[in-house]
């Protein structure tokens, strides 16, 4: 054997050998055919956001949309619900690392979860609103947020955070990451104002006398949300968006909104 060839030879040996020690990227695999095993789908949420997916702190039931919806995807599958509890700085990773088959919790459509998700056609959209005290001094119109001193409360890892780091330019941001709570940096005075979408402002004015809302005076980043699963598996992909596809137009999808308050924010293509 001539010197090239072996050389080529050992070459290739040592691709086939190198092979078999790095792992291929990772994949969702035949997610469908893989819950049909098991005969259930794992459904990531954020059990915090109201309206959406929420977990009553006293009888500890799930209530909102995606809540009614994932039911819905599950009995039209055939198969047993399982939720999995998730949050949007861990939706990556729980994704990623196969904690769940798909997030079922308004995700916002951000560039950078494109990149690593795969999202179903878009479902709700909403723009950003400022939550803060009635009577406060500090803070009494959109325009009173970016100003030096005033104090910014984003929840650290939804899409408000680089909306906001990019938008603020003499205001102080301050992200918030569990087990605080806007609220509470609110209300303790140790933020002015903080930031959150529709679904979220619901929550505060369905339930806290104190909290009064802050619209944009004209569109200030309207945000689309879907389904995100993670990369690699056309097919599962497809069959979550149809599911989305059929909501939207056979009306669930509405009369769902409608329960939990949420009809403003419907998108119905």
């Amino acid at each position: 054997m001539r010197p090239a060839s072996i050389l080529a030879a050992l070459a290739a040996a040592f691709t086939l050998f190198a092979g078999t020690l790095v792992p291929a990227p990772a994949a969702a695999g035949p997610v469908l055919d893989r819950v049909r095993a098991a005969g259930s789908v794992r459904v990531c949420i954020w059990p915090d956001y109201y309206g959406i997916s929420l977990r009553n702190p006293r009888t500890q039931q799930l209530v909102g949309l995606d809540i009614d919806l994932s039911a819905e995807l599950a009995r039209e599958l055939g198969l047993k619900l399982q939720y999995v509890d998730s949050s949007f700085a861990t939706l990556i990773a729980d994704l990623e690392g196969d904690r769940c088959d798909v997030a079922m919790f308004a995700v916002g459509m951000l560039p950078q979860r494109m990149e690593r998700l795969r999202f179903t056609r878009p479902y709700l959209q909403s723009d950003i609103y400022a939550i803060t005290t009635k009577g406060n001094r500090v803070v009494q119109r959109w325009e009173d947020i970016d100003k030096p001193g005033v104090a910014v409360a984003v929840q650290a890892g939804t899409f408000m955070e680089p909306v906001m780091a990019a938008a603020l330019k003499n205001a102080r941001l301050v992200r918030v990451t569990p087990p605080a709570t806007r609220e509470r940096e609110l209300e303790a005075g140790r933020v002015d104002v903080f930031m959150t979408d529709y679904p979220y402002s619901r929550r505060l004015l369905d339930n806290a006398d104190w909290a009064t809302l802050i619209s944009p005076p004209q569109a200030f980043n309207v945000l689309p949300y879907a389904y995100a699963v993670k990369p690699g598996d056309a097919e599962w992909l497809a069959q979550v968006d149809e599911f989305v596809a059929r909501i939207q137009r056979d009306g669930r999808l509405e009369a769902a909104a409608r329960r939990h308050g949420l009809a403003p924010i419907v998108r119905l293509k």
